[in-house]
């Protein structure tokens, strides 16, 4: 199933720290949206083979492959970043990317037009830092981890083990590949 404008909606803002010019640079609306496609093209054919979708497991295949998907991204700083994962996961320091799924139970989200995925929170400066060391171009990082991030709001965990890692990594790879970027692995 192909995703349109209107089968995928994406939702940018960002702190008051982070400027209009990072925004339009690195952030471009088009280009995130057509990453964000990507992944629900690709999850759409597993789903379509199989695949159950962890936080999702509960909403028919038919109704999650033809309703429309909404993602929220944040942009930040390293010290809201920081002062978010502490919250969140008990971790003192800023990461590159944080995932707050949805949680709506199956029976409101069979009632909305929008499925809505969840909020990704983006780390900008460690996004930064961190293509810097892996030798990438931060287009390529933030695509990266969009990816990355997107998988997690649909349940997938790498923390879980290393099957789950193999998994998500897999994933990860081949979506990427369709977007022609390299392996982020390697």
């Amino acid at each position: 199933m192909s995703h349109d404008a209107e089968l995928a909606a994406l939702d940018i803002s960002a702190a008051d720290s982070i400027s209009d010019e990072v925004l339009d640079t690195f952030y471009d609306r088009a280009h995130l949206l057509s990453v964000m496609r990507a992944v629900l093209d690709y999850i759409d054919e597993r789903v379509g083979k199989g695949l159950t979708l962890p936080y999702f497991a509960d909403i028919d295949t038919e109704l999650w492959q033809e309703k429309s998907k909404a993602l929220d991204l944040y942009i930040t700083d390293d010290i809201e970043g920081r002062a978010l994962n502490l919250e969140a996961r008990g971790k003192d320091y800023a990461t590159n990317i944080l995932s707050y799924p949805s949680e709506l139970p199956a029976a409101i989200i069979q009632l909305m037009p929008t499925l809505p995925l969840g909020e990704l929170i983006i780390c900008h400066e460690v996004m930064v830092r961190e293509a810097q060391e892996q030798d990438k171009t931060l287009a390529q990082h933030i695509s990266h981890l969009l990816v990355h991030g997107m998988l997690h709001l649909l349940g997938f965990d790498h923390e879980l083990g290393q099957a789950e890692q193999d998994e998500m990594e897999y994933f990860e790879i081949e979506i990427l590949a369709g977007l022609n970027l390299p392996n982020p692995y390697i």
